[in-house]
């Protein structure tokens, strides 16, 4: 099992609560969410992902949470959904499926995409169907050499959701998505890496390490330029030129009011490292 932050005694869980399902650690600014359901290698039920939504929602908000860190316990990243749970019995009344995914797997990865907070996937193993989704959603992506990325959905008959027909054309171009998604062949971490899915691939022994260096980089930058920044990149290629440009210089009004620009350009003038504060 990867060796993360563990939540202090005062904010532990039994193992069975609705709070065990997400590890939850902050420590010098960076918060760490770990998957905690070892033994479905993560898989996500209504409950772990409606934790994960609040966990992304309070990082989003708190002045003191800077940088954040995803990763699972145990062999597996995310597995994707848990398709276990019975809740496909009964009689399905048309329009129940498209909301059942709106509220449900899109609102999750939309919370990692709007998270005011760079994340970081720290993908330990295998992540597939939602779960490659959900790493994807990060803003830099770290794998473990033995992790694999699954677009698993076509082996279940399935069209694929949670945003991976929006996310995966972005990041490798539609033949490439469809290439994955058509086929759902098992990508290695080296793979994904030299396809641009993933930022860097280390031995599983170093992921923790790796993970909690860069976010701690993170965790001393100027917070709100880097969410002005996220949010420029995340939409860009939704917008035309006009659009993107105009939304850059809005951005670059809103952060020159924030203390940290005027921190930047004073430890340039001054000739000193920036000591920025997230503010």
């Amino acid at each position: 099992m990867t060796d993360y932050p563990r939540a202090s005694p005062l904010t532990d869980k039994p193992e069975n609560s609705v709070e065990s399902l997400v590890r939850h650690a902050t420590d010098n600014h960076v918060s760490t969410f770990t998957l905690n359901r070892p033994e479905s290698l993560n898989a996500i039920t209504p409950d772990l992902r409606e934790r994960l939504i609040q966990l992304f929602s309070e990082a989003s908000a708190d002045p003191e949470v800077r940088a954040v860190v995803l990763t699972g316990t145990g062999r597996g990243f995310c597995a994707g959904a848990d398709l276990r749970g019975g809740g496909a019995t009964g009689e399905r009344i048309p329009g129940d499926v498209a909301r059942t995914l709106r509220l449900g797997a899109q609102r999750l990865i939309a919370a990692v995409l709007d998270c005011e907070k760079p994340v970081i996937a720290a993908v330990n193993g295998t992540a597939a169907g939602l779960g490659a989704h959900l790493a994807l959603a990060c803003d830099l992506v770290l794998a473990a050499e033995p992790a694999r990325f699954i677009e698993v959905f076509v082996r279940r008959g399935l069209v694929p959701d949670g945003g991976g027909a929006y996310l995966l054309p972005r990041l490798l171009g539609p033949q490439r998505a469809k290439e994955l998604m058509f086929f759902g062949d098992a990508l290695t971490a080296p793979d994904a890496e030299r396809l641009g899915l993933v930022n860097r691939v280390v031995p599983a022994d170093e992921l923790a390490k790796t993970a909690r260096a860069w976010a701690d980089r993170l965790a001393v930058g100027p917070t709100r330029a880097l969410a002005l920044t996220k949010h420029l990149v995340n939409t860009s290629l939704d917008t035309d030129r006009a659009t993107a440009f105009a939304a850059e210089a809005a951005a670059q009004e809103i952060n020159m009011t924030t203390a940290d620009s005027r921190e930047g350009v004073s430890s340039f003038v001054e000739r000193r490292e920036p000591r920025f504060r997230g503010r």
